[in-house]
């Protein structure tokens, strides 16, 4: 009993120790590499408590064997965007205008009811109220509803201003998303263009937003500093 005591305790303490390795993004929802790695390290911690007869070092190599992975591969996909996409897929938008792309959906094999419940976990119950939507590559659903639907503010309840637009994110970590820039009625040479203007190349962008305007906000990488022309 006590030498099964103790290499719990053991296999607990390594287990904390491979977490955090893997760094706080375990912490949330899980990429599919992630997931994957979770498992295969819960599995690997449970054969060792329950098969006393197993060394205790052999069973915890391969624990931080795929630790090790898993650090080796988010770091690969943070500096080669194209390997983290091929790693981790890419968010699909879902509702645009607040009408259903149904092809989206099935790429994703996902019915009506399973977007309705999506949405009510974010306090929406008429697809209809959301200007843009997608399913992120965690799964998790993320949305931004009409200008018109949104609770006004007490400032904005005092004025007659108009609604402000709807800004999505055109580009991260060096890589474009054309359904943003589609929903804004743009395309990808337009931003190539707007990036060329500020003598910035697509590779440097950590984060750019933009509308259906002209006006975009920018963070290069590695700086730090905003931009906002």
């Amino acid at each position: 009993m006590v030498i099964l005591l103790m290499r719990t305790l053991l296999v607990y303490c390594a287990l904390v120790l491979a977490m955090r390795l893997m760094g706080k993004r375990q912490l949330g929802e899980l990429q599919p590499s992630e997931l994957v790695s979770t498992i295969l390290i819960s599995n690997l911690a449970s054969i060792s408590i329950e098969q006393p007869e197993l060394p205790l070092a052999a069973s915890l190599l391969p624990v931080f064997v795929i630790a090790s992975l898993e650090v080796i591969s988010s770091g690969l996909a943070l500096s080669h965007p194209r390997l983290g996409q091929l790693l981790a897929g890419r968010a699909i938008p879902v509702i645009r205008n607040g009408a259903i792309d149904q092809e989206a959906l099935r790429s994703m094999r996902l019915s009506g009811g399973d977007l309705l419940e999506a949405l009510r976990t974010k306090d929406v119950f008429d697809f209809s109220d959301v200007a843009y939507a997608q399913v992120e590559t965690d799964g998790t659903l993320t949305l931004i509803k009409k200008p018109e639907k949104e609770p006004l503010t007490r400032e904005e309840a005092g004025s007659c201003a108009t609604p402000p637009a709807v800004r999505l994110a055109f580009a991260a970590d060096g890589q474009i998303f054309p359904d943003a820039l589609a929903f804004c009625g743009k395309d990808p040479a337009w931003l190539d263009e707007r990036l060329k203007r500020e003598n910035v190349p697509l590779r440097e962008v950590l984060v750019l937003i933009g509308d259906a305007g002209d006006e975009i906000t920018m963070v290069r990488r590695n700086t730090g500093k905003g931009a906002q022309p």
